[in-house]
């Protein structure tokens, strides 16, 4: 492409690309499109963003299609990469004006910089820094901020970068330009204060806005920069630094009010220098060390004692607790269980913490957490009183405690709680003593938060029934709050210590609140001591309160939270929920339409619908209509939700099939989605085996002749690339199918079948794979002769033997390794197997008689039983009859699969055929077909210890 007339058309296909008319923009998108692979397209696109005289969206379209070529075609081995020579030229054209007048355009040339730097810097692209380094001395301030501005970012990339020989170039840079980068950020710091002095905020503007990226330069090449970063003098010399540099800013915050751009960008600045020693502390704990004293001091006197007033902001508040809370709980500064083992890094910052929190310092920092950082805002007063939803959404949630004040002091509190409980127990204790006014709310809070640390401090059954019962029981309007922060304490208590017997006063309690959206998270049945028989006469009330408080509230994330309630009630209560569950099956539709827009809401749905399912049991198929389709869609790899439904849409699927009293077509239809399942190979892949035995079990016909022929394709290509306990996980499916269906199963998995046998004759050297192979053998010997035969003949020409001589080598390599068998079931198993290659004239077959008569003396030892009354050797495997079984109250019900391999098991012939039968008449067959003399030469061929035993197990048969 040349670029002096290529340029014009580009500028005028970039242009259309800008219009918001589509009929002349999709044209243009799709011309830039083809262009991308043009030689000489990016040189165009650099001479265009670089001309400051065309229109500024034009420029920045420009460097946008700039950056999306380089992560498509920079690198040498990409399909269309762009040459040596184009590329050289760019990085030479990038680099020659650090002017660019758009601060937006700016950030883009910079990161996009950074992205060639990323694949290029330093070996193609040695210049880059140097010229870096030299245009941030530059006199202009719009070149200087800028070529500061890549700088930052080029740092920033390089310090991402995780290979060893990448973090070793790494290095290497930060040795060489750390002494420039410190000078740097404070030429432009002391600049910056100075001009705070004179007055002149739009030049101490502009220089902290400089200050501010140097800061960023320095904070990356600290913490990622240097191995042994504390025999650098020059970090541990600017990371001391920090701390004089953040009480110098924050006296300046005094001479801005909030809002203003400055008191902004000094906030911004402040943070950034508490992140170089968050950064430093999580990446380097114990070069830290040195910093411990004087991090604890600076971050306790701003956070906990009058030095902050009237300087410190949220965010500063956060990070200075982040920080004492990171000290605290670091495993690095505590020493081992036996003091002997620990490091001397561990005892020193181990002592530099004791020194520090001395009684006083921990009763300050209790009473200051509790009394004035529990303290509620008039504002968040009003919105829990107006609003509970929405407080109990922001009082939650996975990270809230890095970013938000209230999380994180309850985050600090119980660390330091948790590791100084001697001390602040009774801190805490004495201000349970003086309660009075709001102040119940925060103690409550503390109290709760520290139940598992008081457990032995606090007698909480007294409690409850001489004060927080009562409190329950207000219901003044004015006392909302306190009823609510004291359910909420009852429910942090509850697993801790409550008396089962106290448990149905507070159901009745709870009944009587249960109008109020912010109580029912509350609800306590999920914990160890919860019991059925006591909940059961409140649960039609509470469950239709909870169906009804689900319809009311708006917040996605109290939804969920009632739905987990709802959940824990079914899982509790099981089958006792079918009278209720009605009102429910009817919502839930109603409320997937609703979350579409929701995941992590249909998550919560799923699982309910999980508990539902195991609760309803067969009747569960009422709900196929809606639940079918729920499960279609969330185990559906080529649809996006299926990144956040995948895991509980497949344990969903499962629990139908396996609570399904008889197959469906649309059930039936399901499986379509579990090919590409498999092909994933991910850490559901066990459930998808779990899967695809329930379908057996449920209609083994119907399945294997839909669906067999592809799953065979996907477990040959599964068993290619994967580790011994998966081989194991898919020929138990095999095994299942045969076991279920002797004759179609051994058909349709046909394909694998060789490389069964073959692993026997072989000898497998893993013995729970070994074990599975002979399991499967054994299957189709004993249950699919004839196919066994064919498929022994097959395998005969493959290893250019006679059939016999295969045979023989098997059933030798079966008795060797008789012992990887652990399973009585398949022990027994192979025994009948054996056994019913008898009664045989073949030469071979009788050559291993003393071989199938040892397995068989085996599992007689493992199976038989004596009954002491008769004196009689009884088969304990041995199943008559389908029996119900008789639960206790703790146990679950069969589900139908339950059901269902029962009813299998009485037709199995290790649970419906006696081996000691079975042995004794393929012995009696085999001696008239011989004749007496020759059956007795054959058993002359066994161990007499061995034909002793034998005779005792078939004696009076």
């Amino acid at each position: 492409m040349d670029i002096q007339s290529a340029s014009s058309v580009v500028l005028q296909a970039l242009t259309q690309a800008t219009s918001q008319d589509t009929a002349v923009l999709k044209p243009a998108e799709e011309q830039l499109r083809q262009w991308e692979t043009q030689p000489g397209f990016y040189s165009v696109l650099l001479s265009i963003f670089n001309n400051h005289l065309l229109d500024v969206n034009v420029r920045w379209l420009a460097v946008l299609y700039f950056k999306n070529g380089i992560d498509r075609y920079w690198r040498r081995v990409a399909p269309h990469a762009l040459s040596e020579e184009e590329k050289s030229s760019l990085r030479a054209g990038l680099i020659t004006n650090f002017n660019e007048p758009v601060n937006q355009i700016a950030t883009q040339i910079a990161v996009l910089i950074a992205k060639v730097a990323r694949l290029d810097c330093p070996r193609q692209w040695p210049e880059l820094i140097p010229i870096l380094l030299e245009s941030v001395k530059v006199q202009d301030s719009l070149q200087q901020h800028r070529a500061l501005l890549t700088f930052y970012h080029v740092t920033k990339t390089l310090a991402s970068k995780r290979l060893a020989t990448d973090r070793r170039l790494f290095q290497d840079l930060a040795s060489s330009i750390y002494s420039f980068a410190c000078s740097l950020w404070n030429h432009h710091t002391d600049t910056f204060l100075q001009q705070i002095c004179t007055g002149d905020q739009q030049a101490a503007l502009s220089s902290l806005e400089r200050t501010l990226l140097s800061l960023k330069v320095l904070r990356k090449l600290t913490v990622h920069g240097f191995i042994e970063p504390h025999n650098n003098m020059e970090v541990m010399g600017f990371l001391n630094a920090v701390f004089e540099r953040l009480k110098q800013f924050l006296e300046c915050c005094r001479q801005f009010g909030p809002g203003s751009l400055c008191r902004e960008k000094l906030e911004k600045t402040i943070i950034l220098f508490t992140k170089v020693l968050l950064d430093f502390l999580e990446y380097h704990p114990w070069p830290f060390i040195p910093l411990i004293q004087r991090s604890l001091e600076f971050a306790v006197s701003y956070v906990f004692t009058e030095v902050g007033e009237g300087v410190v902001f949220e965010r500063f508040i956060v990070q200075c607790m982040n920080l004492i809370k990171m000290i605290v709980k670091n495993e690095a500064y505590k020493p081992a269980k036996n003091i002997e083992d620990s490091k001397p890094e561990n005892l020193e910052a181990h002592k530099i913490k004791t020194a520090f929190f001395t009684h006083q310092t921990l009763t300050e920092i209790g009473r200051r957490l509790v009394s004035k950082y529990f303290l509620l805002t008039e504002e968040e007063l009003t919105m829990w009183e107006e609003d509970p939803e929405s407080f109990a959404v922001e009082e939650t949630g996975g990270d809230s405690w890095k970013y938000s004040l209230r999380p994180c002091t309850e985050v600090l509190f119980l660390d330091i709680f948790h590791n100084y409980s001697q001390t602040l127990t009774p801190v805490l204790l004495e201000m349970v003593q003086n309660l009075q006014g709001w102040f119940y709310l925060m103690i409550y809070n503390a109290v709760g938060l520290a139940a598992y640390e008081l457990f032995d401090n606090v007698d909480f059954d007294q409690w409850f029934k001489n004060q927080l019962l009562g409190e329950l029981q207000i219901s003044h309007n004015r006392y909302k709050l306190i009823r609510r922060r004291v359910i909420w304490l009852i429910g942090q208590w509850i697993s801790v210590k409550f008396k089962p017997e106290l448990r149905p006063l507070l159901y009745e309690v709870i009944l009587s609140l249960m109008q109020d959206p912010d109580l029912v998270v509350t609800l306590p049945v999920d914990d160890f001591e919860f019991r059925t028989e006591q909940f059961l006469p409140y649960l039609e009330s509470i469950f239709s309160l909870l169906f009804q408080l689900l319809q009311q509230v708006n917040e996605c994330d109290t939804k969920m939270q009632v739905l987990h309630v709802i959940s824990c009630v079914i899982e509790r209560v099981s089958i006792q929920i079918r009278p209720y569950a009605g009102c429910l099956v009817q919502y839930l539709p109603i409320l997937w339409k609703q979350s579409e827009e929701h995941n992590m809401l249909r998550c919560a749905i799923l699982t309910t619908l999980i508990h539902l399912i195991q609760g309803l049991g067969a009747e569960s198929k009422n709900l196929y209509p809606f639940l079918l389709p729920v499960i279609q869609l969330s185990t559906d790899v080529s649809q996006p939700p299926h990144v956040y439904l995948l895991e509980d849409g497949l344990e969903l699927w499962l629990v139908t099939l396996e609570n399904s009293p008889a197959i469906t077509p649309e059930l039936l239809r399901i499986f379509q989605n579990m090919s590409a399942l498999l092909e994933l190979s991910s850490e559901n892949v066990r459930t998808c085996f779990q899967i695809i035995n329930a379908y057996i079990y449920l209609s083994a016909t119907d399945f294997l002749q839909n669906y067999a022929e592809a799953l065979c394709r996907s477990f040959c290509e599964l068993l290619r690339d994967i580790t011994t306990e998966g081989q194991v996980q898919v020929l138990k499916v095999v095994e299942i199918a045969i076991k279920v269906s002797p004759v179609l199963g051994s058909h349709m998995f046909q394909p694998l079948l060789p490389a069964v046998l073959r692993g026997i004759v072989e000898g497998e050297r893993y013995p729970v794979v070994m074990s599975t192979y002979l399991g499967v053998t054994g299957r189709i010997l004993l249950q699919n002769s004839g196919f066994f035969t064919s498929l022994l003949t097959q395998m005969a020409v493959e290893y250019n033997q006679e059939a016999d001589q295969l045979l023989g080598s098997m059933i030798e390599m079966w008795v060797d390794r008789m012992d990887n068998i652990t399973q009585p079931e398949r022990r027994k198993l192979s025994a009948l197997a054996l056994m019913s290659l008898l009664p045989s004239d073949n030469s071979v077959i009788q050559d291993k008689f003393c071989g199938i008569i040892n397995i068989s003396v085996e599992a007689l030892h493992d199976v038989m039983t004596e009954d002491p009354e008769t004196a009689s050797f009884k088969d304990c495997m041995l199943m008559s009859h389908f029996e119900e079984p008789k639960l206790t109250d703790d146990e679950e019900p069969p589900t139908e699969q339950d059901k269902r391999r029962k009813l299998l098991a009485l037709e199995d012939p290790v649970h419906s055929v006696s081996l000691q039968q079975f042995v004794y008449e393929k012995l009696k067959a085999q001696q008239v077909l011989m004749g007496d003399q020759g059956f007795q030469a054959l058993m002359e061929t066994v161990d007499t210890e061995i034909v002793r035993q034998l005779q005792e197990f078939i004696h009076g048969m």
